[in-house]
């Protein structure tokens, strides 16, 4: 399955409550994905964004899937996913669980005049200009899909030329626990006033007998 990628503006922010992150990993083989998309098709899905890529394994890939969680229950859906022959493992994240991101291309008009108003807002958000031409210019920026929602709103007046965005792609959060000190116990220190106070005892004893 060749990577690809499907995605645009008006989708839902990194925020929003209203979708969720489904991630398939299947075998490549052909028709997998028009399977899989198939799915959420007839069950009445709204996909916001649709995403294939290989895995470290070169016998699979990941479809990470934007869905409209308010269109239909989810769980039916995830459960048919499970019974096709080629899907491998289902993951279903929540907004709040995933790290997301997604990569943005899109060729503005840049004149004279408007070049470095561009080359300073690519600066701004952090993305790279990756072709200049004579009253044009092709920039890419990769984020967080509110930073692309963001940074697409800003350049239209611009005038975009062509514009594709890859669709999502999506991680769990990793678990972030908090360092728990240990008291030691039975150090140097504790040693040492043992060692005082043996001594004490030792000179509390010459001095009776001596008297």
């Amino acid at each position: 399955m060749a990577p690809a990628g499907t995605g645009g503006s008006g989708g839902p922010g990194a925020g929003s409550t209203r979708h969720h992150i489904v991630t398939v990993e299947v075998e490549n083989k052909a028709g997998v994905l028009a399977r899989v998309a198939g799915l959420f098709s007839r069950r009445g899905f709204n996909i916001f964004s649709l995403a294939v890529a290989p895995t470290d394994n070169d016998r699979f890939s990941r479809i990470t899937i934007v869905v409209d969680v308010e269109s239909a229950p989810l769980e039916q859906v995830i459960r048919q996913l499970d019974k096709l022959v080629n899907v491998v493992s289902i993951s279903e994240l929540a907004p709040e669980e995933a790290t997301e991101r997604e990569l943005l291309l899109a060729t503005l008009q840049a004149g004279q005049e408007e070049r470095g108003q561009v080359i300073q807002l690519v600066g701004v958000f952090e993305g790279k200009i990756v072709d200049v031409g004579r009253d044009a210019m092709t920039i890419m920026l990769a984020g967080a899909p509110s930073k692309i929602d963001d940074f697409e709103n800003l350049i239209r007046p611009f005038g975009i030329i062509e514009l594709q965005r890859t669709g999502r792609v999506a991680l769990p959060k990793l678990e972030r626990r908090a360092a728990r000190l240990r008291s030691i116990t039975g150090g140097a220190g504790g040693a040492g006033g043992a060692g005082e106070d043996g001594a004490g005892a030792a000179a509390a004893s010459t001095s009776d007998e001596a008297g």
